[in-house]
């Protein structure tokens, strides 16, 4: 099992599109979630993913992961088995001159209008570069967890942030 250690961002304007080399259509259910752990399935593209994620020690920034590629229809199947609430999003990938990925993601459905960055970082003080699109910081703010905006999408809450 690997650790998995990211830091999440609001992304401002969509500049992040120009520069980006891939982008891929996201979705994702979730089988079971809970006391900060979850099993979901997610579809990118025309590849399957079965992920099991443990709860956070520190507040966000890492938590346990293990991830296996899945048929593309066995990620099907399991989906019709997931919790309400599917998660959908365009994933963009965008390449600092530091090397590291930021992952976009644009999302859509109830979470239309919300898009956020990510980097995996190998420890936690790793030092990196925010591109310019990168805007506030929301790592560990449970709100922006995709297990919670499947139950309370950004339709819901849009206002709270946008005065924040």
């Amino acid at each position: 099992m690997a650790l998995e250690i990211e830091r999440k961002f609001l992304v401002k304007g969509d500049s992040y599109k120009a520069i980006a080399f891939d982008h891929s259509f996201i979705a994702q259910g979730y089988i079971a979630s809970g006391n900060g752990r979850t099993v979901r399935v997610r579809i990118r593209g025309d590849r399957g993913y079965l992920t099991i994620k443990g709860p956070s020690p520190d507040g966000g920034l890492s938590r346990y992961e293990f991830e296996k590629e899945i048929s593309l229809d066995d990620a099907r199947d399991l989906m019709r088995i997931c919790e309400p609430g599917i998660i959908e999003k365009t994933r963009w990938l965008v390449r600092a001159d530091d090397g590291h990925i930021f992952e976009v993601d644009e999302f859509a459905g109830d979470n239309e209008g919300l898009v956020m960055a990510e980097v995996e970082l190998q420890s936690p003080d790793e030092a990196f570069t925010p591109l310019p699109f990168i805007g506030r910081e929301v790592t560990g703010d449970r709100r922006f967890y995709n297990a919670h905006m499947r139950r309370y999408p950004f339709k819901l809450w849009r206002d709270q942030i946008e005065g924040e």
